[in-house]
């Protein structure tokens, strides 16, 4: 690269071929082989045009390793920013009405309870929370937490039969 920049043309035209080639092994390995060669391109591009930023004081293969990556960094973003398939415009959309009467008849069912029983089982049980998760963030204690959940849950399964049987 020092070369290069004094304006040595067979010694630019050298150092791009090699570095395809390990541009294209570099990538080979870290994105799909559709974009392989368009991201060895960007960096040779990258090269060419901030190839006066190189100090030949410093190491080479850590400054091409740095473009390297970012532009590694870059196609990634592009794969997340692609779509994978084309939407179909006839796609269905799924019915959630079982979810959402769902989620309104447990709102109900804890509304019916006391609110630290209500909070300990909507945070354990629908939430995932650990009990010690639940105990720092309600403060109550462990065994309080436990306490809670049992008879909040022992209350519910009355209130559900209740209905059941009235049906």
């Amino acid at each position: 690269m020092a070369a290069a920049q004094a304006g040595d043309v067979n010694a630019y035209r050298i150092l791009l071929g090699e570095l395809a080639s390990w541009l294209r092994r570099y990538y080979a390995r870290r994105l799909p082989p559709s974009m392989t060669e368009d991201a060895a391109q960007d960096v040779l591009l990258a090269i060419h045009e901030k190839r006066h930023t190189y100090d030949p004081a410093r190491p080479f293969g850590p400054w091409l390793a740095a473009i390297a990556r970012y532009k590694w960094i870059d196609r990634l973003r592009s794969l997340k920013a692609e779509a994978s398939e084309p939407l179909d415009e006839n796609m269905g959309v799924p019915d959630n009405e079982d979810d959402v009467v769902a989620g309104s008849t447990i709102k109900q069912l804890l509304a019916d309870l006391k609110p630290s029983q209500a909070e300990a089982i909507r945070l354990v049980k629908l939430e995932g929370y650990s009990v010690e998760e639940t105990s720092r963030a309600t403060g109550q204690s462990i065994s309080l937490v436990k306490v809670n959940i049992h008879r909040g849950l022992k209350r519910l399964a009355t209130i559900v039969k209740a209905t059941h049987d009235a049906d």
